[in-house]
């Protein structure tokens, strides 16, 4: 289950909160019974952001299209409208 925190009780003891977060893992805090934010260490958080691949590399991973493989178009059109 997730550390779950109503805004009010993580108002209150913000500091209680953090510390879990540093040594339990991400702690969610929720709005009016929907998880809005998550508290996380700034270890977690780096490691979240430095996996990510730069735009180029993502776009560099995408698979090719060969020429052995043509491209076909949609060949149902949609019907013409009177207007």
């Amino acid at each position: 289950m997730k550390p779950s925190w109503t805004l009010q009780d993580a108002k209150n003891k913000f500091s209680q909160v953090v510390n879990n977060a540093m040594s339990n893992g991400p702690q969610y805090v929720t709005k009016r019974g929907v998880h809005t934010v998550v508290v996380l260490s700034v270890k977690e958080y780096e490691h979240l952001i430095s996996h990510k691949p730069s735009f180029t590399d993502f776009l560099l991973q995408c698979p090719k299209l060969h020429s052995k493989d043509p491209f076909e178009r949609q060949k149902e059109y949609p019907p013409e409208l009177d207007l």
